[in-house]
């Protein structure tokens, strides 16, 4: 039988076209193996970086009254022998335990090994994270998970846990001996939070900026939310917050999302908060924002408003200016995609 030379052109094609998904599949399989190697790799590295922290937690406990000092150990141990589901909360009760102890009591060389040990700590945490954000950024797209190009392993989880300021000026630097001034207590409950990535015709965003009340030279800027109530749906939540911060009041169902989740953990007003932040994205018109709505934390925080392209948020972060999303100018695209209705929302980690 002769195949016609349309037929043949067809099946050309067909074949074009299998191959082409084929060697895409085979490519983004084995970035996924690559990106799962960094992960565990990257865990392995935090949790020897924790162990350096706790063997050095011991010496400091064999330094001190042995009743301080036998509870301090212990909390070392538990903290290093928890299982990866428990260990948060292991390494934030032996952080919080520190934050109480008097540096000013310590020899010097204890005081430096703490400081070098969890500068490590931070550092290995955040490439930790930046790997696992890179992985379920990957592991997560649709046509990974309908082809399971991530095969049987199991995604990779952040860890989170609170930095202290002490810790981030030492990190990538020579140990110093660490005040005995430190943080507030580990949170001990989970904040949800309903943000708002707002956008105007134009596709800028509209962010704010302000000061922590309890650190008037931490400035930062961030998308529009805030706390979600208790009971209450996060798209009312969303726009209940964006009336209040900007004066724009509009319909839950005009959100497009959540697109995004955020985990945090962060000093902030005299606390830490442990943070869960869902994102939704919205286009309006262009408008001037208002801060008659206001919470009197807000007027603390001496709120400012602005509009921003991502070229613009990008030159922020160059600066050193602190943004939240971090990743925000790469993500704003998506953002404008998922409003303007060209790309169905789908919610992913971000970092």
């Amino acid at each position: 039988m002769t195949l016609s030379a349309a037929t043949i052109l067809v099946l050309s094609l067909v074949a074009a076209v299998v191959v082409a998904v084929g060697a895409w599949a085979y490519s983004t399989a084995n970035r996924l193996d690559r990106l799962h190697v960094r992960s565990d790799l990257s865990w392995q590295a935090l949790d020897a970086a924790l162990a350096r922290r706790a063997v050095v937690v011991r010496s400091i406990a064999a330094s001190i009254p042995v009743s301080e000092g036998r509870s301090l150990a212990l909390l070392a141990d538990a903290a290093e022998r928890a299982d990866r589901s428990r260990r948060e909360a292991a390494e934030n009760a032996l952080s919080a335990a520190l934050a109480r102890l008097d540096a000013g009591r310590l020899r010097s060389q204890l005081v430096a090994e703490l400081a070098d040990a969890e500068a490590r700590v931070l550092i290995a945490r955040r490439f930790h994270n930046d790997a696992v954000r890179d992985t379920l950024a990957l592991r997560t797209r649709r046509p990974v998970r309908w082809l399971h190009l991530g095969g049987t392993a199991p995604l990779p989880t952040y860890f989170e846990i609170a930095e202290r300021a002490d810790a981030v000026a030492t990190a990538g630097a020579t140990a110093v001996p660490v005040p005995a001034s430190r943080t507030a207590p580990v949170p001990d409950r989970l904040r949800t939070s309903a943000r708002v990535v707002l956008l105007d015709e134009l596709g800028r965003v509209l962010l704010l900026r302000g000061h922590d009340p309890a650190a008037p030279d931490n400035r930062f800027w961030f998308t529009v939310g805030g706390a979600v109530e208790p009971g209450e749906d996060l798209a009312v939540a969303a726009v209940r917050e964006m009336a209040e911060e900007t004066g724009l009041q509009i319909e839950p169902d005009r959100l497009c999302g959540p697109i995004w989740r955020r985990v945090a953990v962060f000093p902030f007003n005299g606390e830490v908060l442990h943070s869960e932040e869902l994102f939704f994205t919205v286009q309006v018109p262009s408008f001037e924002p208002g801060a008659n709505g206001f919470t009197e934390l807000e007027r603390n925080m001496n709120l400012e408003h602005r509009w921003f392209d991502a070229e613009d948020v990008a030159t922020l972060v160059r600066t050193g200016e602190a943004v939240f999303p971090q990743d925000l100018a790469d993500l704003l695209d998506e953002a404008k995609q998922i409003a303007a209705g060209r790309r169905e929302p789908e919610m992913r980690p971000i970092h």
